[in-house]
């Protein structure tokens, strides 16, 4: 088998929608067949490329679904990109939307201060806005979030992220991606 790095499986819910969208849910190829051979998924598409044990040769499979629905309700963990999804991408301050690289995370009361790393007080934040509020409070600073920070639920952040830029995929991940998304009216 060739260099199978660049095989990457979409893992769908049980209900066949992507567990998330941003970034992607994927999973290596090997945990993928791993999968697969535990009987915990069913295989949706598969790519032209076979993985061989001594005993058994399986393809690759490119988009899998859960077989136990995995409820989405839950609160979504604390990471970079889903804080920018909570924020669509747009500066918290000035409203200025960019692409993740020039955005900053902003704690509205700063950690010098006690601020703890939570959903609760972090914005996303344009470079000028950020060091323009600095060590203070928005209060002091007179720059309010125009979003009241909360924690979002997974469910709401694939909400969110529908109509946001997609990572790289294989074309049968795409089709179905194509698919299982809500047409604008």
């Amino acid at each position: 088998m060739t260099d199978a790095s660049h095989c990457p499986a979409l893992v769908l819910n049980a209900d066949y929608n992507p567990l998330s969208l941003l970034p992607l849910s994927t999973w290596h190829w090997e945990a993928a067949v791993s999968a697969v051979v535990a009987d915990r998924v069913d295989v949706v598409a598969e790519y032209d490329r076979t993985a061989r044990s001594p005993s058994r040769s399986i393809r690759l499979p490119s988009v899998i679904a859960l077989r136990i629905y995995q409820d989405l309700e839950r609160p979504a963990p604390l990471r970079r990109i889903n804080l920018y999804i909570l924020y669509g991408g747009r500066c918290a301050y000035c409203g200025k939307a960019a692409p993740t690289e020039e955005m900053t995370f902003d704690h509205i009361v700063p950690r010098a201060r006690g601020g703890l790393s939570s959903y609760r007080n972090l914005a996303l934040a344009c470079l000028p806005c950020n060091l323009r509020k600095g060590c203070r409070t928005p209060g002091e600073a007179g720059m309010r979030p125009w979003q009241e920070p909360r924690h979002p639920t997974l469910a709401e952040l694939n909400r969110r992220a529908r109509g946001m830029r997609l990572t790289h995929l294989s074309r049968t991940a795409l089709d179905n991606l194509y698919w299982r998304t809500f047409l604008e009216p």
